[in-house]
């Protein structure tokens, strides 16, 4: 009982006692999905059919949402980009393995919203400000962040079509930096976090061109993931299955990375991000609670069996 107590006593100073977000409710947490075919996703899809097979960690939870092509949230689950990308056959993408890995490792996120906005076959310079491309991207971040909800990261895969000419190849750094420069510009948000996939392949000969294009961005808040290495389908351009759940793992480490304030219990920065009484009570519970912090709120389970 004095247990129970002491949790309950630490669950109201620390503003916890609320109601829980229910999949109606715009999420607060929102990421931004672009590029072309492996972004989009092709998991799975063999001779234009998808297998239909969803690996576990691409499974659907009611804490993450898609943004619809109307709009509208709902409940995510593969293909994220069936009616975004709509003159291909998409399968199994990124963005379910990298949004269950983030929620696994700080639930703390809540409901996290996530917004398709891949093209297969795409190039850099279809992407330029001003484009249809760009303005559909702008306007669906834009639908998204209504709710009151903040895009936390654009996860960017992109390249294998300007791997083809020469010129192309050439001009991608500087075509991918204004890019992201004019993003981050019109969704007012000068830092935005950009986690990009360094090529894992390509349609032409100019793959490590693009790539050290891409290698080479240097603006703040920009990091890659690389892709080089990962499993490919038989097509040898588009990202197998296993290979797309181990890319979401991926993105969502490279993005953590960016979170400077999730500290752990065991940090001591997270003795000054607590109060005197959330210290006291933390000391007694803490052989029965996992806490993690963030810049206002503690977030804390229970693996202890009253």
């Amino acid at each position: 009982m004095a247990l129970t107590f002491l949790w309950l006593m630490l669950l109201a100073h620390a503003g916890l006692v609320s109601p829980q977000a229910s999949p109606q409710q715009p999420p607060k947490t929102i990421f931004i999905l672009a590029g072309q075919s492996n972004m989009s996703g092709r998991g799975g899809v063999i001779n234009t059919t998808w297998d239909g097979l969803v690996p576990p960690e691409c499974r659907p939870r009611a804490s993450i949402l898609r943004l619809s092509a109307e709009l509208r949230w709902e409940e995510a689950a593969e293909p994220l980009h069936r009616d975004i990308d709509v003159y291909a056959v998409c399968g199994v993408g990124p963005g379910m393995a990298f949004a269950n890995s983030v929620l696994q490792r700080h639930a703390g996120f809540g409901v996290v919203g996530l917004v398709p906005c891949a093209v297969g076959g795409t190039k850099i310079s279809q992407w330029a400000r001003g484009s249809n491309l760009y303005n559909q991207l702008v306007r669906r971040a834009a639908a998204a962040a209504q709710g009151g909800g903040a895009i936390q990261a654009l996860l960017w895969y992109q390249g294998e079509s300007d791997t083809v000419n020469e010129e192309d190849a050439r001009l991608y750094k500087s075509r991918l930096q204004q890019f992201f420069m004019d993003l981050r510009a019109d969704l007012q948000s000068p830092l935005l976090p950009i986690i990009q996939v360094a090529l894992a392949s390509g349609q032409g000969r100019y793959v490590e061109e693009v790539r050290e294009g891409q290698m080479g961005i240097d603006l703040a808040n920009v990091r890659y993931v690389d892709g080089k290495g990962l499993e490919l389908e038989a097509d040898h351009v588009h990202l197998s299955t296993a290979a797309q759940v181990r890319l979401g793992q991926m993105l969502a480490h490279a993005f953590l990375q960016t979170q400077p304030n999730l500290v752990h219990l065991h940090s001591s920065h997270a003795h000054h991000a607590s109060k005197p009484l959330h210290t006291f009570l933390l000391h007694l519970l803490k052989p029965f609670l996992i806490i993690s912090f963030s810049t206002n709120k503690i977030i804390a389970y229970i693996v202890y069996e009253f």
